[in-house]
């Protein structure tokens, strides 16, 4: 069990990923069933996880997992999985640094906070509480061929994700290559405290230009639009995977997502700075309605004879310029017949989206969309850990992992006028991150 992207562990991205797992887990699915073969009913396999996700002077986060599976014989197999986490800490606003303090509106529009001169402008009230449940079944459809299908929940506190994805595997040359194809629809709910900004409009902030709370309040709901929103996400995955010698296996896929409604964070602006380099308002960010995702995944198992190792790489690309490429590998070492170690290395980059800006210049046309978000940023990121796991003589298994994790924010070629040169506009973000699983 992972927090869905270490590489963008915040609110936002775990939603847009919802899909993609709740896809991936089908596929699963009907990969790992191969090899399963029982003519009488198993018993329950339970796995439990707790994850902790700790960002020096930022988000923390506490994630528990508790999931099950059970072959009812003849391969139709169930599985389930409860996830409930929660998110505490400071989230980056998108706004940037200054020599002398800042005053910010919270999102709610009750209260404001002050950032000191120098700090990265940082939203110290960031909090939720996300329940996700997810359920498929597999089984055998006719000679080689197997189906899965499943459902998918998720609800925090200002989003709803609700999720069904069924998928299609079929085994050629004795078992030994399997291709497979699977879809996921998704439908999003958006609902953030105190509305959704109207794009590109000016933060509100009450020091004292307003004849009392309720002409504040007035101009605040003039930059907010009350009604929800929503977004459709459609994935497709295709794959392959072969048996290359008793050893090594490789798996090959294709994934294609496209989505449409709401995608901008109602939680970032853009700083307006002028010549000096000097703030003179906040607006409220604004990214475009759609996006379409490709992406390219390669990975090999190779079985030693004292452990597995397993590296993949994987290249994603879309049409807001977004270019990525992950390399992650994991060395299983069997220590003895009942524990082993597994040293973990993964190297993430991304190019800036078409659309980012650190922050935008006074006298200058609006673009028609802008973001300050530094996920959406230039940067590179690499996850180095190691996992500890030991097998008990009733067969049941304990494991420990603990991670170091950084994320490197790159000036993507933006010149930085005046008093913004003196100033670290991309900070690295750093983590650790321990977790500790049973099975039974």
């Amino acid at each position: 069990m992972q927090l869905t992207s270490q590489s963008n562990l915040t609110k936002q991205t775990k939603k847009i990923t919802n899909v993609n797992s709740a896809l991936a887990a089908a596929t699963c699915a009907l990969l790992g069933s191969a090899s399963v073969v029982q003519a009488e009913e198993s018993v329950w396999e339970m796995d439990t996880a707790l994850l902790y996700y700790g960002e020096t002077d930022r988000v923390t986060a506490v994630e528990g997992v508790f999931s099950a599976k059970k072959d009812f014989g003849d391969e139709h197999v169930f599985s389930g999985k409860l996830v409930l986490d929660t998110l505490t800490g400071a989230s980056a606003t998108g706004a940037v640094s200054q020599p002398n303090a800042q005053t910010f509106t919270r999102p709610s529009g009750k209260g404001q906070y002050e950032i000191n001169g120098g700090d990265v402008p940082l939203d110290d009230t960031f909090k939720d509480t996300r329940l996700q449940l997810e359920a498929q079944w597999t089984q055998p459809l006719w000679d080689d061929m197997r189906g899965s299908a499943g459902v998918h929940f998720s609800k925090e506190y200002d989003y709803l994700s609700v999720a069904v994805n069924g998928s299609l595997a079929r085994d050629f040359n004795q078992k030994n290559t399997t291709i497979s194809a699977g879809v996921s629809l998704a439908f999003d709910t958006i609902d953030p405290e105190g509305g959704r900004p109207v794009a590109f409009s000016e933060m509100v902030v009450n020091q004292g230009q307003f004849a009392n709370d309720q002409a504040y309040q007035v101009a605040f709901d003039a930059t907010r639009q009350k009604d929800s929103d929503d977004k459709n996400t459609i994935d497709l995955m295709f794959g392959v995977t072969q048996v290359i010698n008793r050893r090594m296996l490789m798996q090959f896929n294709y994934g294609y997502s496209t989505s449409d409604g709401y995608h901008t964070d109602p939680f970032k602006v853009l700083s307006i700075v002028n010549d000096q380099g000097v703030t003179q308002s906040l607006v409220h960010e604004d990214r475009p309605t759609e996006r379409t995702r490709h992406s390219f995944y390669w990975q090999t198992k190779y079985a030693l004879d004292s452990g597995v190792a397993d590296i993949s790489y994987r290249y994603a690309t879309d049409d807001w310029d977004i270019n990525s490429h992950t390399i992650d590998s994991r060395l299983r070492f069997n220590i003895s017949d009942n524990t082993y170690i597994q040293p973990h290395f993964r190297y993430y980059q991304q190019g800036a989206a078409e659309f980012y800006q650190p922050f935008l210049m006074e006298g200058s046309m609006l673009p028609t969309f802008a973001s300050a978000d530094y996920r959406l940023g230039e940067m590179t990121a690499y996850t180095v850990g190691l996992k500890y796991g030991m097998k008990m003589p009733s067969g049941n298994e304990w494991a420990f992992r603990l991670e170091y994790y950084q994320q490197d924010p790159k000036n993507a070629g933006f010149d930085e006028p005046g008093v913004l040169q003196q100033l670290d506009l991309y900070p690295s973000v750093k983590a650790v991150i321990a977790q500790i699983s049973y099975s039974f």
